[in-house]
């Protein structure tokens, strides 16, 4: 720590109050001196005062090289307070005024160790959130919205504000919460924390607090004022997940956020002016819902701007493969484990199965199996049993009989490719024509069905 003062029974006053507060500092008495211990030190904080006998240590501001990691306090007499100002604008934190008690050093080193402490908190959450984003997996499934994101991310940096809504719709667990954060830690507010908030958790009575705030008094338990998650996520981006969820009465208070960028506390008088980037996630096809009177038509014209769906893993599954690989990477990371390998087996079962809980399901099993099993020679032989039940035959559940022992290869020959379109037409005869279905039925993967179809049918 650096002390910058001119008069030295000051400067040892604070020095010693520092000593007191189980600090090390060092007291510089000139401009020159100061710069050559910060060339030859690295220190955290610096309490500057501003007129020194060789310049002003507003100077020392400037010096990028010698000022890289310390925060500055500036020590000003109360008729310099816009020098003072001044020097915050030039990239000192805080300011205290002579004369001033010994004790507010101590309250000014206490502000600054609390601020670092919630810069690297938020720094280690936004590491993480770059971490998990980084980790989306763009197979074919998700490649186009990619493409028109990094359209949509381009032109936002070219806007000062006000960016347009974002819509994610897809079914429970097709990772849509983590798409809005990649669409967040991408653009143009990625320096500040993304808010998010899931709407359908939200009691009916306090929706309206929590996004807009309350004045004290304005109802029974507002026994002070409340900031709420909009005003909170001022020049940030806040993810209301489960939109669909939230009161028709909300629904109109968050056109007019979009529509005009003003809120207004419950209870308050005043309009705040905010600026929000908000991203919406729902399971539920909102047109359908405004057709049953569930949501507000305009709210949804609005937020269908730039609107997306996640397909589910059944619609895309020549990505399951790379993906569950994917996942694993990520959970052998978390558990410490090196050599996490699916066999053949496990890659059967995944491509046989429909994952009606998508990513989300997809990974409790990856991670189930992981525990379970050798992490060497994965068989995820618990998902067997789920891929198994019902009436759907697999390898492993099938009888071994249905083949009669009499049966023998004919003279004249066998057709595998006649045998095989057979199978195929008995199975989704079976299944009422659905491919999924039959492509469960007989173990192979839905695409193979569909390319067996076309090829016989031209359809």
């Amino acid at each position: 720590m650096l002390v910058l003062e001119d008069e030295s029974f000051l400067g040892r006053q604070v020095v010693n109050e520092l000593y007191a507060a189980g600090l090390k500092p060092q007291l510089a008495t000139s401009l020159n001196q100061a710069r050559e211990m910060l060339l030859g030190s690295d220190f955290e904080l610096a309490f500057f005062d501003i007129n020194l006998p060789d310049g002003r240590s507003t100077e020392l501001l400037v010096e990028p090289n010698l000022m890289r990691n310390t925060s500055v306090v500036m020590m000003t007499s109360e008729g310099k307070l816009d020098v003072a100002v001044e020097a915050m604008r030039g990239g000192a934190i805080d300011f205290i005024c002579k004369p001033f008690d010994l004790e507010e050093i101590s309250l000014a080193v206490k502000r600054i160790a609390d601020r670092r402490l919630q810069q690297r908190l938020s720094q280690h959450r936004k590491d993480e959130a770059e971490r998990n984003s980084a980790g989306l997996f763009f197979g074919r499934r998700l490649e186009m919205i990619r493409q028109q994101v990094d359209r949509i991310i381009a032109a936002e940096s070219r806007l000062s504000g006000h960016l347009p809504p974002v819509l994610i719709e897809g079914e429970t667990g097709v990772g849509k919460t983590t798409f809005a954060r990649w669409i967040h830690d991408n653009g143009s507010r990625s320096e500040q924390e993304m808010v998010e908030i899931n709407c359908a958790a939200l009691p009916e009575t306090l929706a309206e607090s929590e996004l807009f705030g309350h004045e004290k008094g304005a109802f029974t338990d507002a026994k002070e004022t409340r900031m709420g998650l909009l005003e909170a996520a001022h020049g940030s981006t806040l993810f209301l997940d489960e939109i669909a969820s939230l009161p028709l009465s909300i629904q109109a208070m968050l056109l007019t956020v979009l529509e005009d960028g003003v809120i207004r506390r419950v209870g308050g008088k005043r309009s705040i002016t905010v600026d929000v980037r908000i991203i919406c996630a729902s399971v539920k096809d909102l047109k359908t819902l405004v057709a049953a009177g569930q949501f507000r038509e305009d709210l949804m014209h609005r937020l269908d701007l730039l609107r997306f769906r996640v397909p589910p893993l059944r619609e895309v599954p020549e990505d399951l493969p790379g993906l569950a690989k994917h996942i694993l990477q990520k959970l052998s990371r978390r558990y410490g484990l090196a050599g996490v390998a699916l066999q053949d087996q496990a890659i059967q079962r995944i491509l046989r199965y429909d994952w009606p809980g998508n990513i989300r399901e997809l990974s409790h099993e990856l991670e189930r199996a992981m525990i379970l099993e050798d992490p060497g020679q994965l068989e995820l032989s618990q998902l067997g049993a789920l891929v198994g039940s019902g009436d759907v035959d697999t390898p492993e559940t099938a009888s071994a009989d249905w083949l009669r022992p009499e049966w023998t290869l004919p003279d004249a020959g066998f057709s595998i490719e006649a045998a095989t379109t057979r199978f195929i037409e008995i199975a989704l005869a079976a299944c009422d024509q659905n491919v999924s279905a039959a492509a469960r039925r007989l173990g192979v993967p839905r695409d193979f069905l569909r390319y067996r179809l076309k090829k016989h049918t031209g359809k």
